[in-house]
């Protein structure tokens, strides 16, 4: 560099390349010397097996307690492709350059509840075993090794990169599932549906009181939508894409290739439509029956689950398409952004419908999307309605690869990035409680994480909620601190603040399924997608309490959808 300042300035800034962002070090990280002019030897360290949403800087004290000396902070790792060229996708791992430790470090590395695994090539070089994380020897002549074991001493293989580009089947055995986990499964199904159908009738009803207003009181039970809405901007809502738009088109999706008798609603001179016009108490809103669609694809292409998670993805997305294209498939008026933005894309192009075309079309327009500008009107709570069915179809897997199959089918839906680490926070709170984790205890640890503003904010809202004590619970209200609550932390869609919202009601109402999903439909909002992602939690904590589960007569209230939930829920258990 010809200046000091410059020098600085490119530091600082880094480098443009081909539209990419490059990271520029002050230092060649492989090259350190110490005061005797010789080399100290360097290495790049990889970290796996943490959830992606984990915190940099939680890992890197984790092995700076380790004795690690660090030369570059720690980064994720992006993948390349068969060509060697680095993709937008990232791994998932993390990785750093360090000096080579002295000491051979051990396999695993302890970070908080999470066990993560290390590698550095030093460690092959030492002959570490992968199966003992021990050195001396490699995995397939370890003495702790079970004849059965399939383990390698070869390095697990990036995820990402076989499900992408095919380097192994991904097919598994048919799974032993324990009655609790079956059973949690089911009623975190059924607290979707009956927390997304109690809240229909008052979706978006942002001011609370016009609840009581347009019903005559709060909400006990199901029942039908008025015609009129009072704060309804559907008129304002694109027929063409997402977000808000204009509301006639030559490319309309909405009434040309989805809702095809709905547009009169979008576009009348009515402007306080409801946007669920014309349906029956107990009704279904369309993200919920999109997920019941979901479970009964999985139902009917992998009941045993043994098949790679991607050609499962292909059959869900191919059933979507036609489900959505098939005029009176479903009785909903509206929906959601990220399904107009999936169809006006599929809309340029050749239409495909067929589960390996569509899957195809899909991961390339994730990609496009993922590297390009992003559209944020699709990082929203609604996002969360499609991932349950795949949470719940990998409960009995690790928490990590139940998180990254719903992270998967997420991508294709909602392609934003930001939205990843809320989806896999997700993934990992429900599977925790399906698999038997006190719901209270889960929801108190998430509510700490940095991306809902860390401890001190959990702790801010600990302490509104012990002064709350005060007001009784069942209480008029005790109900309106909930909707004050939920108004401050984000009762609309958008995914940070519906999900702090959504976890209130869940620690507030963890073993008290009815009073929760009623709560939520009562604080108004974004209260069907949050009441759904809040319902499958409850339900599946209620599973395994003294409820016993989602109450019988709710069950039964659901109307339109009823028979089919209950068909699908018994075959998804069924032979396990």
């Amino acid at each position: 560099m010809r200046t000091v300042q410059a020098r600085a300035t490119l530091l600082a800034k880094g480098l443009g390349v081909g539209g990419r962002s490059v990271t520029v070090f002050a230092q060649n990280p492989f090259v350190v010397r110490g005061p005797d002019g010789r080399e100290i030897p360097g290495t790049k360290i990889i970290v796996s097996d943490v959830p992606i949403s984990l915190a940099n800087v939680v890992i890197e004290d984790a092995l700076k307690k380790k004795g690690v000396k660090m030369r570059s902070s720690l980064k994720m790792e992006g993948i390349r492709d068969k060509e060697g060229k680095l993709t937008e996708w990232l791994s998932g791992r993390h990785f750093a350059y360090i000096d080579v430790p002295e000491i051979l470090m051990e396999r695993m590395l302890n970070i908080g509840q999470f066990k993560a695994k290390i590698f550095y090539k030093e460690m092959a070089e030492a002959n570490l075993c992968f199966a003992s994380h021990k050195s001396g020897h490699r995995a397939v002549d370890c003495p702790m090794k079970n004849k059965n074991d399939e383990s390698s001493n070869e390095e697990p293989e990036n995820s990402y990169f076989r499900l992408y580009f095919g380097r192994k089947s991904g097919i598994m055995s048919k799974p032993v599932i324990s009655d609790a986990v079956k059973r949690a499964k089911a009623e975190a199904l059924w607290g979707l549906f009956v927390a997304d159908s109690l809240a229909m009738p008052v979706h978006w009803f942002y001011n609370p009181s016009d609840i009581k207003k347009n019903y005559g009181n709060w909400l006990t039970g199901y029942v039908a939508p008025s015609n009129r809405h009072p704060s309804s901007i559907l008129r304002l809502s694109a027929v063409d894409g997402s977000g808000r738009g204009s509301s006639s088109s030559s490319e309309a999706v909405i009434g040309n290739v989805i809702l095809h008798d709905k547009l009169k609603y979008w576009t009348g001179g009515n402007s306080s439509n409801h946007y669920h016009q014309g349906m029956k108490a107990g009704d279904n809103t369309l993200n919920a029956v999109m997920a019941l669609k979901e479970l009964q694809t999985m139902n009917r292409v992998d009941h045993n689950l043994i098949a790679p998670e991607r050609d499962v993805r292909g059959s869900v997305l191919s059933d979507y398409v036609a489900f959505m294209t098939t005029p009176g498939s479903h009785n909903d008026t509206y929906a959601e952004s990220f399904h107009r933005a999936f169809f006006k894309d599929w809309m340029k192009g050749d239409k495909p419908t067929e589960a390996s075309k569509l899957l195809e079309f899909a991961e390339e327009r994730s990609k496009t999307h993922m590297a390009g500008h992003p559209d944020h009107q699709l990082a929203v709570i609604g996002s969360l309605v499609a991932t349950i069915p795949w949470i719940v179809r990998n409960a009995h897997r690790s928490e990590k690869d139940c998180a990254q199959s719903a992270v998967d089918f997420v991508r294709l839906t909602h392609p934003v990035p930001s939205l990843i680490q809320y989806v896999d926070t997700y993934a990992r709170l429900l599977h925790a409680v399906i698999n038997g984790k006190d719901l209270k205890s889960e929801v108190l640890r998430v509510f700490g994480h940095s991306i809902f503003g860390g401890p001190s904010n959990r702790d801010r809202i600990l302490s509104i909620l012990d002064k709350a004590e005060s007001v009784p619970r069942g209480s008029e209200a005790r109900l309106e601190l909930y909707q004050e609550l939920t108004s401050m932390l984000g009762s609309a869609c958008y995914i940070e603040g519906a999900m702090k919202s959504m976890m209130l009601l869940a620690l507030e109402f963890s073993d008290d399924f009815q009073a929760g999903v009623l709560a939520n439909a009562n604080c108004g909002g974004e209260n069907c997608h949050r009441g759904a992602a809040l319902g499958a939690l409850l339900g599946a904590a209620a599973a395994n309490q003294k409820q016993g589960g989602v109450p019988a007569k709710l069950k039964d209230g659901l109307c339109s959808l009823k028979l089919d939930i209950q068909k699908a829920v018994t075959e998804m258990n069924e032979g396990f």
